[in-house]
């Protein structure tokens, strides 16, 4: 399903639920989440855990519904509803955490929610929705049939949206995002965030870059604002491409690659070998950012979220050519397929290439091209 921005849903809520076949037993759990004025769902996800508690489930629930909050809702006011009086009563800080399968899940679940989060116990039959998708997900699993009824509605007695097209969407705010040149940063691998050295293009990147805003000359006129990442080689870049197409390129913020702290400017292999247990604790966690001031993969998302929704509603309709980096331009493909944010690590973007996506007025989106790269041979072989 489609997100929309937290303007769009200013109080969201989510319902989840974890079961297992046995206690402990394969294990799966639900999570929706729904606009709280509407009973429309934005989202939900499913998974098999494995073998675990009920109460372990209950948790993934929670901690799978507080993903899909900051992936799809991060500024709304939120209210989580579940049947555990468990979890409920924990998260609530009324009851102690006692069991230590519980207090690493707890401690997740709390670096998720906003600091306001209201906790909501509802007795099982009120929770038909996240019930039945874990479930589903436990049958698919096992070999069984799965029978999908329609899904019951929300609070307020509405289906969930409709997953297709339907009707006239009416004119969408086309986004093309084209991924500055190659540095000697982009040449060598290494980790290159804002606040780090910020390199300039070297001669290849300028070459490919010339090259792409070359290809996009036809598509000038289209073409109602060119805008740019504040980083040195994404104005550079800018620059080139808005000089081709006749345009003045703006600097957007939002559109930053992330923060790596003291890892910028390293190669991996130099980042391993110099603090492992960070870079294993940042590769094993979205929610864990780089050391010395780095960002997170959900601070960036939410980050990059914003900035989608601030150039949507200051250019409705018109084409805006975006220049940014890997991680922002791989977020926004991210949203617009409504992927789980784990899809960065099966997206490869070269440099300087072309991505196209449109977003209509109810927040559906359209990829149109994914890591173009015009004229080949313009790009020395890489």
């Amino acid at each position: 399903m489609s997100g929309g921005s937290a303007a769009a849903h200013p109080r969201v809520v989510i319902e989840a639920d974890g079961g297992s076949r046995g206690n402990p037993g394969d294990a799966a759990y639900g999570a929706v989440l729904f606009d709280a004025a509407t009973g429309e769902a934005i989202a939900e996800r499913a998974e098999c855990i494995g073998v675990a508690t009920n109460n372990v489930a209950e948790y993934r629930g929670l901690i799978a519904g507080l993903e899909l909050y900051n992936e799809h809702t991060p500024e709304a006011e939120l209210e989580v509803r579940m049947d555990s009086k468990l979890v409920v009563e924990q998260m609530s800080g009324r009851w102690k955490i006692k069991h230590p399968d519980m207090k690493p899940l707890a401690m997740a679940a709390s670096r998720l929610a906003p600091p306001a989060t209201t906790y909501t116990w509802i007795p099982r039959e009120k929770n038909k929705y996240a019930d039945r998708i874990l479930n589903e997900a436990l049958d698919t699993q096992a070999g069984k049939p799965v029978k999908r009824a329609a899904p019951p509605a929300a609070a307020s007695e509405q289906a969930p949206p409709r997953l297709g097209w339907s009707g006239d969407p009416g004119t969408p705010t086309t986004l093309i995002l084209v991924r500055h040149g190659e540095t000697e940063h982009t040449r060598e691998k290494r980790f290159s965030g804002h606040g780090g050295d910020d390199p300039g293009l070297n001669a290849d990147g300028r070459a490919q870059v010339r090259a792409t805003a070359e290809w996009l000359a036809p598509l000038a006129e289209e073409i109602d604002v060119v805008v740019s990442s504040p980083l040195r080689r994404t104005r550079e870049t800018a620059e080139i491409v808005a000089e081709i197409l006749g345009h003045r390129a703006e600097v957007e913020d939002g559109l930053a690659e992330a923060a790596f702290g003291t890892w910028d400017g390293l190669t991996f292999a130099e980042v391993k070998d110099r603090h492992p247990d960070d870079l294993e604790a940042w590769l094993g966690g979205l929610d864990v950012a780089p050391t010395g001031g780095g960002e997170s993969f959900q601070a960036v998302d939410r980050r990059v979220r914003r900035t989608r929704d601030r150039l949507i509603a200051a250019h409705p309709g018109k084409t805006v050519l975006a220049v940014s980096h890997v991680t922002p331009i791989k977020i926004l493909v991210r949203l617009a397929l409504d992927a789980p944010l784990e899809s960065l690590f099966r997206m490869e973007l070269a440099p300087a290439s072309v991505t196209v996506i449109s977003w209509y007025a109810d927040g559906r989106a359209s990829m149109r091209m994914f890591n173009a790269r015009p004229m080949e041979t313009a790009f020395l072989g890489r």
